[in-house]
C-alpha cells in the first residue's frame, strides 16, 4: 500500500477509536465499577480474544496462501486481521473500512487481482460461518427446550424458529453458489438492473468483465481444487464463534454458577444476530446491549447480567479496536 493510503486508513481510525471514547454511551464510574468487579477476568478476557482473532488469522491465512504465487508472512497475516477488524467496528455499515484497507495492503504482496479474491473469498468465510452458527444454535435451543426438558415449544416459537431455519439454510445454499462458481459478476449485473446505479455498474462490467470473471476463478479455486484448505478456513472461522462463547460464560457465571457453555452459545448466537441485524451503526451502538439483554432474558438470565456482560464485552472491543488501529503502522509493505 502506498504511504498515503496507509497514513489515511491510520489517521481515520484514530479519529474514529476518539470520537467512540468520547461519546462511550455509559457513564466513566460505571466503567470502572464494571471493570473492578470483573477483576481479573476482563484481562484474560482480552488475551482469549487475541487468541480468537489468532484462528481468524489462520482462516485467513489459508486463503491468501493457496500455492499459486508469492507467500505473505503470518505476521502480516494476523496485523491484517486485527486492523481489519478495528476498522471494521467504527465504520458506519460495516466492512467499509476494513475490507479495503486490507486488498490495499495485501496488493503489495500478490498482486491487485488476487488480493482483492482473498479479501472477499475470506469475507464470505466469516459471513458464512456466522449463519451455521446460528443455524447451529437454533438446533441447540430445540434440543435444550425441547428434547431435554420434556416440554414443547410455543406456536410462536415454532413458527419464528422455522422461519429463521429456512433463512439460515437458504444463505448458505446461496453462499455455497458463490463459492462454486464466484459471484462478482452476478453482483455486478444485478446491480446494473437498479435505477440509480445500473448506468455506472454496466459501464464498469462491461469495461472490467475479464477482470472479475478471473476474480470469480480465483474465489471458485478455493473450493474446487483445493478442498481441504476451504473447509479447514470454514471450520476456523467456526471455531472461533464457538471459543468466543466463553467469554460470556466466564462473566455471566461469575453471579450464575448453574449457567453452561450451551447456555453462553446461545446467548452469543442470538445477541449476535440482533446486532447485526443493525449493522449500519458503528461497534453496533446500542444494539449490542439490547440484543445482549434480549438474548440473555431468552434463557432466564436476569437483563442486569446481560446489560453487565455487553458492557465489559464493549470494553474488551474498545481495547482491540485501539490495538488494531496501532498496529497499522507495522510490518509496512509499500508497493
Amino acid at each position: 500500500m502506498k504511504g498515503r493510503w496507509r497514513t489515511i486508513f491510520f489517521i481515520f481510525g484514530l479519529a474514529a477509536v476518539v470520537l467512540m471514547l468520547l461519546t462511550f454511551d455509559a457513564d466513566w464510574n460505571r466503567v470502572k465499577e464494571v471493570l473492578s468487579e470483573a477483576g481479573i477476568w476482563f484481562p484474560v478476557i482480552v488475551v482469549l480474544w487475541g487468541f480468537i482473532y489468532l484462528m481468524n488469522a489462520c482462516s485467513f491465512g489459508l486463503i491468501i496462501n493457496d500455492g499459486t504465487g508469492k507467500r505473505v508472512p503470518f505476521g502480516k497475516v494476523f496485523q491484517l486481521t486485527v486492523s481489519g477488524y478495528a476498522l471494521n467496528y467504527v465504520t458506519p455499515l460495516g466492512l467499509m473500512g476494513g475490507e479495503p484497507y486490507r486488498i490495499l495492503e495485501l496488493q503489495g504482496y500478490v498482486g491487485g487481482k488476487k488480493a482483492t479474491s482473498a479479501v472477499i473469498l475470506y469475507s464470505m468465510m466469516h459471513i458464512c460461518s456466522h449463519f451455521c452458527f446460528w443455524l447451529s444454535a437454533v438446533v441447540l435451543y430445540v434440543v435444550l427446550h425441547f428434547l431435554a426438558d420434556g416440554y414443547g415449544l410455543d406456536v410462536w416459537m415454532c413458527i419464528m424458529l422455522g422461519v429463521m431455519t429456512l433463512v439460515f439454510v437458504a444463505v448458505l445454499w446461496i453462499f455455497s453458489l458463490g463459492y462454486r462458481k464466484g459471484f462478482v459478476v452476478k453482483v455486478f449485473g444485478l446491480l446494473s438492473c437498479i435505477p440509480l446505479v445500473k448506468k455506472w455498474t454496466a459501464g464498469f462490467l462491461e469495461k472490467h468483465r475479464a477482470d472479475l470473471e478471473e476474480m470469480d476463478a480465483q474465489i471458485a479455486f478455493l473450493h474446487t481444487q483445493r478442498r481441504a484448505p476451504f473447509w479447514w478456513s470454514l471450520l476456523l472461522e467456526y471455531a472461533a464463534r464457538v471459543v468466543s462463547c466463553l467469554e460470556y460464560w466466564l462473566l455471566i457465571g461469575m453471579f450464575m454458577p448453574g449457567f453452561t457453555f450451551w447456555d453462553s452459545i446461545l446467548v452469543m448466537a442470538f445477541s449476535s444476530l440482533f446486532s447485526n441485524l443493525i449493522f449500519f451503526s458503528p461497534m453496533q451502538m446500542g444494539g449490542f446491549e439490547g440484543g445482549m439483554a434480549l438474548a440473555a432474558g431468552g434463557v432466564q438470565v436476569p437483563g442486569a447480567y446481560g446489560l453487565y456482560t455487553a458492557l465489559v464485552a464493549r470494553l474488551r472491543q474498545v481495547v482491540w479496536t485501539v490495538i488494531g488501529v496501532l498496529i497499522m503502522k507495522i510490518g509496512r509493505k509499500d508497493d
